[in-house]
């Protein structure tokens, strides 16, 4: 299953793209030229069940399938000091049987019906999701009213999960490359524990989650009340509220889970670590500063600061650091989205023999000039257009729509930020990115971390006897 368990600036912007259809009769005068007549706007009906789950449908006839996602108000930043990783080995039980359905049937029951189905995690939320053929929708609400109601909880399942996420650490933090770095850098960065470890968590605090743990965890976040179910595709309104009545209005809801309290406290001074890799081939330079949460005026401002900064070949770090000075084997910048104190990240890989000193000294340079020298129009343009043709690749699928919904309602309480999140990127000024850059983009608020290649040990030499 794939897993948000790390920073990945590509996925972050196809995220913010993929949220940002608008429709043309909210487009103001002066954007209207900018965009084509036939823009496209994602229409949604919203409802609330008597239990607390909360509906939103988006009927789209163009193809006969349809895809449900179930997004549920809790990530790892829910967790608590000793059970890290809580919320991603609770992603991999929910896949282990429910009353109805077998162990492991259910990703059988949607594959042999031409289906496809996963989940997600991040410290923010946890999604499940599912597109199947238009004829199917009373199997995906079925499967997912199941689990949500009763899920098998039980020895054998919490420890088969525990070593099949262990396993997934080993491989995909543990023992490659840079595995480590985004570890260290959100936990030398963060000072609050929410999300100051990462989603994935750690092999000690796996081990010591107990079934009682576990059954605990699902009750108190796994209520409808504490869910929202988007669907989006081939089927009618009132069908398929009659479906979702049926299997969900009966699952009790919960007492409101505790809201994790995600302040930071401001930073006073620069933080510096260096880590030591050993799968490492060639150093490392990240560095990140604090940033107010996703959704924030001064946030959409920092999204088009870090696609004029990196958003492309003809973007400025590329120009200099990869393509006219050839510092660089790879540079990217930009924010992380989350619902509390994010961070915008710059990342560097410079090339061999290329002194790390000299690689930051000249990122602060270009940092620099964004505070004093006024974006060009064409690099404003340009991150217009990327929205525009990036919109345009995603939002061809109901799956990415019906997680956008989800997402926006749980994240921000405000599914139809679908419609009209380009529109707060397209307001960003010239004068925006240099007030961002100077508030945030300084010394005091920033953190470095250096990731170098472990030194290998030297081998044995032999020793003959004469």
């Amino acid at each position: 299953m794939s897993k948000a368990i790390s920073f990945s600036l590509a996925l972050l912007i196809l995220l913010i793209v993929a949220a940002g259809a608008i429709g043309q009769s909210q487009i103001r005068p002066a954007q209207a030229a900018a965009q084509s007549a036939d823009s496209i706007a994602v229409s949604f009906k919203e409802y609330k069940l008597a239990n607390g789950l909360r509906i939103i449908l988006s009927e789209d006839q163009h193809a006969p399938t349809y895809s449900i996602c179930v997004t549920y108000n809790v990530g790892s930043r829910d967790e608590k000091p000793g059970r890290t990783g809580f919320a991603h080995l609770f992603e991999h039980m929910m896949f282990q049987g429910s009353a109805n359905v077998g162990k492991g049937e259910h990703f059988i029951l949607v594959l042999n019906n031409g289906g496809s189905a996963n989940g997600t995690t991040n410290s923010d939320r946890t999604n499940y999701f599912q597109t199947l053929p238009a004829n199917q929708l009373e199997l995906g609400l079925f499967l997912e009213a199941d689990r949500m109601r009763s899920l098998n909880i039980n020895q054998a399942n919490l420890d088969n999960q525990r070593h099949t996420v262990q396993e997934e650490r080993r491989q995909g933090v543990d023992n490659r490359p840079y595995g480590r770095t985004y570890e260290a850098v959100i936990g030398t960065a963060y000072d609050n524990f929410a999300y100051k470890h990462s989603t994935i968590g750690s092999m000690e605090d796996l081990n010591a989650a107990t079934l009682k743990d576990v059954a605990e965890f699902f009750r108190t976040y796994y209520a409808p009340n504490n869910a929202v179910l988007s669907l989006v595709g081939a089927f009618k309104t009132e069908q398929a509220m009659a479906l979702i009545k049926k299997y969900f209005e009966n699952i009790p809801s919960q007492p409101p889970p505790p809201v994790p309290d995600v302040a930071e406290p401001e930073q006073q001074a620069e933080r510096r670590n260096t880590i030591e890799d050993a799968f490492a081939q060639t150093p490392r330079l990240d560095i990140v500063y604090k940033i107010p949460p996703g959704n924030t005026p001064d946030s959409y401002a920092l999204q088009v600061l870090g696609q004029v900064l990196s958003g492309g070949l003809s973007s400025r770090l590329y120009q200099k650091f990869v393509k006219d000075r050839e510092l660089a084997l790879s540079i990217s910048a930009g924010p992380d989205e989350r619902r509390g104190p994010s961070l915008f990240w710059v990342s560097v890989m410079p090339r061999p023999g290329i002194s790390l000193d000299e690689i930051e000294k000249l990122v602060y340079e270009e940092l620099e000039q964004t505070k004093t020298e006024v974006v060009m129009d064409w690099e404003i343009e340009k991150v217009r257009t990327q929205v525009r043709r990036q919109r345009a690749q995603s939002f061809y699928s109901t799956r990415s729509r019906a997680n956008t919904l989800g997402y926006y309602a749980v994240y921000y309480n405000d599914p139809g930020l679908i419609n009209s999140v380009q529109e707060k990127i397209f307001e960003v000024s010239k004068d925006d990115l240099q007030r961002v850059a100077n508030n945030y983009l300084k010394e005091s608020n920033r953190t470095v971390v250096t990731t170098l290649p472990k030194a290998k040990a030297a081998s044995p030499t032999a020793t003959i006897n004469r």
